[in-house]
């Protein structure tokens, strides 16, 4: 599987943003799918992640209430809208796959595929 994120760019706070992940492969509707990011200095983080079906999600507690996680499996693409952006959701966000659990997970060592990451800027 490969995955192929996009979307991010320089926002002001409060704005809004829309990332999409890209899949190849057959089998994306089966997997996990969730979205991560890291700033500059820090650790990777769960963002929020969505089950197969796109009928059960999980965020982070940063960003609960603000960000959504959808998914297409017809076009094989998971999205991230992110509302009331603030400077401290800048980040390099990636989508990843998890192949093999049926649950949502916030480990990054339980995803198998990993996107490119995609910048997102927010100025104050």
């Amino acid at each position: 599987v490969q995955l192929q994120a996009c979307g991010g760019g320089f926002v002001q706070a409060r704005d809004s943003l829309k990332l999409s992940c890209a899949a190849s492969g057959r089998t994306f509707s089966r997997y996990v799918m969730g979205w991560f990011r890291q700033a500059p200095g820090k650790e990777r983080e769960f963002v929020g992640g969505v089950n197969w079906r796109g009928g059960s999600t999980s965020y982070a507690d940063s960003v609960k209430g603000r960000f959504t996680i959808s998914r297409d499996n017809v076009k094989n693409t998971v999205y991230l809208q992110m509302n009331s952006l603030q400077p401290e959701d800048t980040a390099v966000y990636y989508c990843a796959a998890d192949r093999t659990s049926t649950i949502i997970y916030r480990a990054t060592w339980k995803y198998d595929y990993w996107g490119q990451g995609t910048v997102v800027t927010v100025s104050s």
